[in-house]
């Protein structure tokens, strides 16, 4: 199978017009080196050749082994050009101290940047007898803004890399997300409608009994299988569709329906309007209500079901009690619970099981104030 040609790029295009702009810079050793003749001009454009190597070398593996290499020959290029040709090659020290900045590790930081100031110590030392005092205070303010920029280029290295593993942890729990809410679905469809179908198989049955000894009640059932199954594909579309808000307060007329139909009595004992509370905590909050009421329906034996939910200093309480049968033993606490506690998790919330004169659900979230503002929720 034939490979693919790998086509020849100057600088990687991530980094924009960056580089070719630095490349201006080039001019200015170029200009004293034109001054020179003889071999030693020749020596010098091939040394300023070079070190347009390593410039375009050390974009190309700022994530590479051999990164410090050619670091370390742009300083020698620098050192050479700075003491033999003119001490104000100094300047391409700003070219390597860019590239200090990316270093992440902070020893390999400080010992490039060491090196660095040797680099620009060393001709300031070498030419400190020819040069004016007027020249040597104009390269003073330079050579502090170069032995400072490093630190600015690491500095925005970090927050780019903070930034870029935000995005992926932002990807990674939208991800996470969706599967749970895949789960949800699953888990709806199987506690939810499983239980609304085999009501109304029951309830079939009933119907199939009563035709010829009670026709009036046998209508009355038939009607009741109407309305569940009314009310199974109503829930078929909202799991479906899954892009609108359930409110509680929706959930719970809902449940109420639920209940009636399996001959269970339901007090709303109180219930707080719950201002200020993210979509996402609403949603989690109905359908864990649902699946709480889908239990009693299929486990408590109760004859009479009441929901208490309040909202204080920032905490969401909702209490679903019955009289039924309640938990025989630890281990039947498991049983049709672990959906709710899984989906409360997910918004910091907890739920606690109590056996009191039947059963007692407590849920509890928090509501985080911010994130609503800023609709992170």
């Amino acid at each position: 199978m034939e490979q693919k040609k790998r086509s020849f790029y100057l600088f990687p295009s991530r980094f924009g017009f960056f580089p070719y702009i630095f490349l201006i810079y080039l001019l200015m050793p170029g200009f004293y080196i034109a001054a020179e003749k003889g071999t030693k001009m020749i020596l010098g454009y091939v040394l300023l050749a070079l070190f347009l190597v390593t410039y375009r070398q050390l974009y190309v593996s700022i994530e590479r082994k051999n990164f410090s290499y050619w670091l370390a020959l742009q300083l020698i290029i620098i050192l050479v050009l700075s003491c033999s040709y003119n001490i104000y090659n100094v300047y391409l020290g700003f070219f390597p101290a860019h590239f200090i900045g990316w270093y992440s590790n902070k020893k390999s930081f400080y010992k490039a940047l060491i090196c660095l100031g040797v680099v620009i110590l060393v001709p300031v030392l070498w030419s400190i007898t020819t040069i004016s005092m007027i020249k040597l205070l104009f390269l003073f303010p330079f050579i502090i803004v170069m032995m400072i920029s490093p630190f600015g280029i690491r500095s925005m290295n970090k927050k780019m890399e903070l930034e870029r593993q935000l995005d992926d942890a932002n990807n990674r729990i939208r991800e996470l997300v969706k599967r749970e809410e895949r789960m949800r679905i699953a888990r709806d469809l199987h506690d939810t409608l499983g239980h609304t179908f085999s009501l109304i198989t029951l309830k079939s049955q009933l119907v199939d009994k009563l035709i010829d000894k009670n026709p009036e009640k046998a209508r009355m059932e038939a009607k009741e299988i109407e309305k569940t199954s009314r009310a199974a594909l109503r829930q078929v579309r909202e799991l479906v569709s899954d892009m609108r808000t359930v409110l509680v307060q929706q959930e719970l007329i809902e449940i109420e329906e639920i209940l009636k139909t399996a001959g269970i009595s339901f007090h709303l004992k109180e219930s707080d309007p719950l201002e200020n509370v993210p979509h996402l905590t609403h949603n989690i909050l109905s359908m864990c209500l649902r699946e709480a009421i889908t239990n009693i329906v299929k486990h408590s034996k109760a004859s009479a079901c009441s929901v208490k939910i309040k909202q204080v200093n920032d905490e969401i309480t909702i209490s679903v009690h019955d009289n039924g049968i309640g938990f025989i033993s630890k281990a039947e606490e498991g049983n049709g619970l672990k959906g709710i506690k899984e989906r409360l998790e997910l918004i910091n919330g907890t739920l606690e099981v109590l056996t009191q004169s039947g059963a007692l659900l407590m849920m509890t979230v928090p509501v985080i104030m911010s994130q609503v503002k800023e609709g992170v929720i």
